[in-house]
């Protein structure tokens, strides 16, 4: 089974839920995601290529990393052809490979609130600056194939304003890893 970078970001979106990411082996299977394009006044290609937001504009398959609200690194995966700007976040992980260590990044204990948000991903995988712009498919990180079929359900993304109705958000039905339940 391949994921097919060159898709669009919807699409990608609901490749990528069930695949395990791990990032220099901390990490789990992806259960959330939210999809953004260039044409979509919520994404961050929507005014145009910049230094900040490069690594969007790149191969697909490689990762754009930005930091939100100054505090938190946001992991995004870059689809479509290189040029075109458009990603998928990563907005939630089941984890299952370090818990150790992203107990520690995340100084929490419950196992729900490790990677549940972007924000808790960047932290819990140590996701930072340098990985921007690197292949998904080398390390430090690694993608490998779900396990098992998955119920996937949708609603529409949070955290924005503009285009906040689209429903391009994915998320493993039933989740207890999701950032908020779908519907």
């Amino acid at each position: 089974m391949r994921l097919d970078f060159n898709a669009d970001p919807v699409s990608l979106a609901r490749q990528l839920l069930g695949w395990t990411l791990t990032v220099d082996g901390v990490g789990g299977f992806i259960v959330e995601t939210e999809a953004y394009d260039v044409d979509d006044a919520a994404s961050r290609s929507f005014k145009g290529r910049t230094a900040r937001n490069a690594a969007m504009f790149g191969p697909p398959g490689h990762a754009y990393v930005y930091l939100i609200y100054g505090l938190h690194w946001c992991l995004n995966v870059v689809c479509r052809e290189t040029g075109h700007g458009a990603a998928v976040l990563i907005r939630a992980l089941a984890p299952t490979h370090g818990l150790n260590v992203m107990r520690e990044r995340r100084r929490v204990a419950k196992i729900e609130l490790l990677a549940s948000g972007p924000g808790r991903v960047g932290q819990a995988l140590g996701i930072d600056k340098r990985l921007d712009g690197l292949p998904l498919d080398r390390p430090p990180f690694e993608l490998l194939p779900p396990i098992a079929a998955i119920d996937v359900a949708s609603g529409p993304r949070i955290g924005i304003t503009k285009a906040a109705d689209l429903p391009w958000r994915f998320g493993i039905a039933g989740s207890p890893f999701l950032s908020r339940r779908l519907g």
